[in-house]
């Protein structure tokens, strides 16, 4: 793996020089850690442990769940600064996984210097995971686009349905995995670990318990660096709106894109003619895959996962022509179970009536006239219909305390899943953040961009922001094999996050 080097052009927009971080050998810790599971795919040196949390903190004293940790020690104890916790996003992404992978994921700038911990937020993975009724997640996933109010009401009926069977097969837990809850649970393991001051990587939802952690508990923080952001304040017309509008851009720079890059197979053929053709073929029953009509928002949905990554976008165009030609389901994946127990518990998506819900979609459509709904923000927006328990984190604008330190957030210009937007909204409800904006397309900046990625590292290790309105120019691909060609750091995004969640 290559050492990363921060970039000349990039230390000249970093503010003033401060001292490195002195050295810190690991605090006591009440955790019990022992060696992790090579079955399970851990690395060799890698530390696992479990930690007890309240299923309801306003009950501490009530039942109790056990989280899932791991952790990687500093590749050079001698200048370890102390522990980064990291999370992957999701809902359902698995922290433990995110540890495993992270002597990949990060530059040794970050590995030889901090503890890396990751956990699997409640409700996840090893974490008491929810489970659901698998034939209930089938079904909804077919009715998340009614045509009418019959269609709706069966939808409504799912909906209730398939959160009962999560709580039927999981327990009462179901009704406190929101993300408040889980930056509890951190604070938690910041006790366990014997730290006073923490310092956190988050990364699209990851961001968020971030977010919320800060709000919670602003002194004891160390770094806080957030990267493609969600916005908690945002109400359902904001967060279909940005949605949208980041798909629909992002497309659009996919189509701009190979019109100018002869590598890329409709080069020749006008990408975005050639998908307008597709989606009205779609729209009429006409578009034909695997012997049966793919619906219009099934050809989206496939689209939608080549927007997290340009390096994939050869493989996008290919896979258009191959469905053109009639070959490639292209049907979405539903999200894991405790993605919508927690999406429902954290924002208000119920809309009520059939006629507001299609109103919103027809807004939408005319925002977006190429890709019309971003798959993932609808499936929220609809999988929450009806849900049957309040929300018990409702949005809000964030509580900034003086005692926040300098944080870092970073945020693509095209990015389907956290919208560019969200961040710069975000930013104004932080006064101590400086914001980092990655001109380019895709989900995670830090690996999208080296630029963006020695900011976040040199933020972390010496806590130093890069100078306000710093821009990390776009990187695209030119052709296959430069696509193709080892990064500095591994993207582990595709394995953690899977399809329709962030």
């Amino acid at each position: 793996m290559r050492r990363i080097t921060v970039p000349i052009a990039l230390l000249a927009l970093l503010g003033p020089a401060v001292p490195a971080a002195a050295a810190q050998a690991a605090p006591p810790s009440s955790i019990a850690w022992t060696g992790c599971d090579p079955a399970e795919g851990a690395p060799e040196g890698l530390l696992c442990a479990t930690i007890k949390v309240p299923v309801d903190w306003s009950k501490p004293g009530g039942p109790t769940i056990d989280l899932a940790l791991a952790k990687r020690p500093a590749t050079d104890p001698s200048r370890r600064i102390g522990s980064l916790l990291i999370n992957p996003g999701g809902p359902g992404g698995s922290g433990v996984d995110f540890a495993y992978f992270s002597g990949e994921a990060f530059s040794p700038a970050v590995t030889d210097r901090f503890d890396i911990v990751g956990f699997d937020p409640r409700g996840q993975a090893r974490s008491s995971v929810i489970n659901c009724d698998s034939d209930l997640i089938g079904a909804q996933a077919i009715r998340l686009y009614p045509d009418d109010k019959a269609e709706y009401a069966d939808l409504r009926a799912t909906n209730k349905a398939l959160a009962l069977s999560c709580r039927e097969l999981s327990g009462p837990l179901v009704k406190y995995v929101d993300t408040a809850s889980v930056a509890r649970d951190m604070d938690a393991i910041r006790a366990g670990l014997g730290e006073k001051k923490i310092s956190y990587y988050g990364v699209s939802y990851g961001t968020m318990i971030g977010q919320q952690y800060a709000e919670l508990f602003p002194g004891r923080i160390r770094a806080l660096a957030l990267d493609s952001n969600m916005d908690h304040a945002q109400n359902i017309a904001g967060y279909q709106k940005w949605e949208t509008l980041a798909m629909e851009g992002s497309f659009l720079q996919f189509t701009s894109w190979c019109d100018r890059t002869e590598a890329c197979a409709l080069h020749e053929r006008g990408a975005l003619a050639y998908f307008d053709d597709l989606y009205a073929r779609a729209e009429a029953g006409e578009l034909i895959v695997d012997g049966s009509p793919l619906p219009p928002e099934d050809l989206v949905g496939w689209v939608f996962g080549y927007m997290y990554n340009p390096t994939s976008w050869f493989d996008l165009a290919e896979t258009l022509i191959y469905i053109q030609e009639g070959g490639e389901s292209a049907r979405g994946e539903p999200a894991p179970n405790g993605y919508l127990p927690v999406m429902c518990s954290d924002f208000h998506f119920d809309v009520g009536a059939f006629p507001v819900l299609r109103a919103i979609e027809l807004a939408q459509n005319r925002l977006a006239p190429h890709t019309r709904l971003n798959p993932l923000a609808w499936s929220d927006l609809a999988g929450c219909q009806n849900w049957p328990w309040e929300v018990t984190n409702p949005p809000h604008r964030l509580r900034a305390s003086a005692k926040l330190p300098p944080i870092l957030l970073a945020n693509s210009r095209w990015d389907v899943a956290t919208p560019y937007e969200w961040g710069t909204n975000l930013a104004s409800q932080l006064p101590s953040a400086t914001f980092l904006t990655y001109d380019g397309v895709g989900h995670g900046t830090y690996w999208r961009s080296d630029c963006a990625r020695a900011a976040i590292d040199t933020y972390l290790v010496e806590l130093r922001t890069p100078k306000k309105g710093t821009h990390c120019p776009a990187v695209f691909p030119s052709s296959p094999v430069s696509a193709q060609v080892a990064p500095a750091v591994v993207d582990p995004l595709p394995q953690l996050t899977g399809p329709f969640r962030r």
